[in-house]
């Protein structure tokens, strides 16, 4: 649901910790200001703080300052006497507007391709001015001369003036029903947080489970797991319900953020939960946004899935069920925790779930609407009932009964912003495929590959690892998917990959890169940014990790989708 973008989607939750829950919460020193975690800024200058306290408005209105990330320590002044203040230094003027750096260098990426790179004969002078355009919107989404959806605006307006593309061409992908599908998991995923039932869900396996540390990993893995198909946001899972816990944990075991205790506890359930949650989000269809658009771009391309929700979890089923238990024991022995047994954690989540009280009206009226949607999902097709429809029946349902508010919805900035800058890419990349150009560049892959004398399998594996590694260019999943999606599943096509194996395998691969780096996804920066895990150790259990993933879905994978009959 992205193209090349320089920033996390994540679902503002209203509160990070449910105010009915005492159990996981911890005094935070007025040194720490609440942070935001709707914005990532470029690759490797990511900047982030502790989580915070709920605000009255339910959003995160401050940026995150690495300066005062986990600052508890009391500040003893060095004198009793009243301290004279220094005049503060005249502010430097604030530059507004676009950074003119990037600025330059996204729109000389569109006018070099535009006029200085031949044109082939195959490709109309239509298409390859939108190609320009589309080059440089992505590079501006890379670059951040301007916020995304500012950026991606401005893209659009160029193609209307230049008239590359028609008014309601131009738009025609704002009533895409994908991208609606997209917007509203955003406040579901909202529904979840506010009402405390991810929450609840996840202490339960707390009890069950942590009496150990493995066996806490565990417990939170698949707690996950279970929640993910009805709160369609790895971001939202993360910063509403996963950090907070592992945080409280963590304090409680004397595991603190940037200190050497960090490897007492918080380091490895920090490690081991971000790195199973790319499994959870390939795991179900409706588990992440970007799942959505990678069939919807298929769809394009004339790919057609039947059956999506039911094909989708089949294929993922063994891959992603051998990876979720597998990750927690593999980082157990490769990145240790200091503290193996956590006798008290039961005994915390107990307390935890006796101050929450009964489950509430409004975490039923959740359970159920989700469970009705899910069900929609899986059926909707023998119903005729479309997945974006069972999803307006079911966000509808949660303002009647008041469990959401309007209100609710309309402060989900990251939800509309998706909407305004996704629909320009989509549209775009819609658009190149018409025209021709994403045909045009596939045949070219294709024919290198022919030359090399490849067969599918090969060729198959070579682009995915590709697709895969690209990654580390991007900090974020959907931009990569709507840059580099159409074009790879072309790609393979073309190189005589079975269709909807290269589809599916394609889209699995987008939730695993999301754990490459500490800006590779949304939920990257909200597991970073509880400050456990030292940056090289990201970069390093990232690669580790997804040599593993890849053995395990190349090896257990290939077997199962041939038992499936993909190919």
């Amino acid at each position: 649901m992205e193209s090349l973008a320089l920033h996390s989607h994540s679902v503002a939750a209203p509160s990070l910790i449910s105010c009915r829950s005492t159990l996981f919460r911890r005094t935070r020193s007025p040194s720490v200001s609440p942070p935001s975690i709707h914005r990532l800024a470029p690759p490797l200058s990511i900047r982030f703080c502790a989580i915070p306290k709920p605000s009255p408005s339910g959003l995160f209105p401050l940026p995150f300052n690495e300066s005062r990330r986990f600052d508890s320590t009391p500040r003893a002044s060095s004198s009793l006497q009243p301290q004279a203040v220094p005049a503060p230094l005249p502010a430097g003027p604030v530059l507004q507007g676009a950074r003119p750096f990037p600025l330059a260098i996204s729109v000389a990426i569109g006018l070099i391709v535009r006029f200085l790179v031949p044109r082939p004969v195959e490709v109309t002078p239509q298409a390859w001015q939108l190609l320009g355009i589309f080059l440089s919107t992505v590079a501006g989404l890379v670059l951040s001369p301007l916020p995304v959806g500012a950026w991606a605006f401005l893209g659009l307006t160029t193609s209307v003036v230049t008239k590359t593309l028609a008014f309601s061409t131009a738009f025609s992908a704002f009533t895409n029903e994908v991208i609606w599908l997209i917007v509203i998991s955003f406040f579901f995923a909202r529904g979840f947080v506010k009402t405390g039932l991810g929450d609840r869900i996840a202490t339960y396996f707390v009890k069950w489970l942590g009496k150990s540390t493995l066996g806490l990993s565990y417990g939170l893995t698949l707690s996950e797991a279970l929640i993910a198909p009805a709160m369609p946001s790895t971001t939202a899972r993360a910063g509403g319900v996963f950090v907070p816990i592992i945080k409280s944990l963590s304090l409680s075991s004397g595991s603190r953020p940037g200190d050497s205790s960090s490897r007492k506890l918080g380091s490895y359930l920090v490690q081991s939960q971000f790195q199973s949650a790319g499994n959870s989000s390939a795991l179900f269809l409706t588990a992440a946004a970007q799942n959505l658009l990678c069939l919807k771009l298929a769809e394009e391309l004339g790919i057609i899935i039947s059956s999506p929700w039911v094909t989708w979890f089949k294929a993922a089923s063994l891959p992603a069920f051998i990876c979720l238990l597998a990750t927690p024991l593999i980082l157990y022995k490769i990145y240790p925790p200091e503290i193996k047994d956590t006798p008290e954690a039961p005994a915390m989540a107990a307390k935890k779930l006796e101050n929450m009280g009964p489950v509430t009206r409004n975490e039923w009226i959740m359970i159920g609407t989700m469970l009705l949607a899910v069900s929609l999902w899986v059926c909707g097709e023998a119903l005729g009932i479309p997945s974006v429809v069972a999803a307006m029946i079911g966000l509808s349902i949660l303002l009647l009964l008041g469990v959401l508010e309007w209100e609710d919805c309309l402060s989900e900035k990251s939800a509309w912003d998706t909407l305004a800058w996704f629909a320009v890419l989509v549209g775009m990349a819609g658009q190149l495929t018409n025209l021709g150009i994403v045909g045009w560049m596939s045949n070219c892959v294709a024919k290198s590959l022919q030359s090399l004398s490849l067969s599918w399998p090969a060729a198959f594996g070579l682009l995915q690892a590709a697709y895969f590694f690209i990654h580390y260019l991007f900090a974020s999943q959907t931009g990569h998917v709507g840059a580099l999606y159409s074009a790879f599943l072309a790609m393979h096509v073309a190189a005589g990959v079975p269709a909807i194996l290269a589809a599916l395998a394609l889209a699995y691969n987008t939730n695993l890169f999301g754990a490459l780096t500490h800006y590779s996804s949304g939920q990257a920066a909200v597991y970073y940014g509880a400050g456990y895990v030292d940056l090289p150790d990201v970069f390093k259990m990232g690669f580790v990790v997804a040599l593993i993933n890849a053995a395990i879905w190349g090896v257990v994978g290939t077997f199962w989708w041939k038992f499936l009959g993909l190919y």
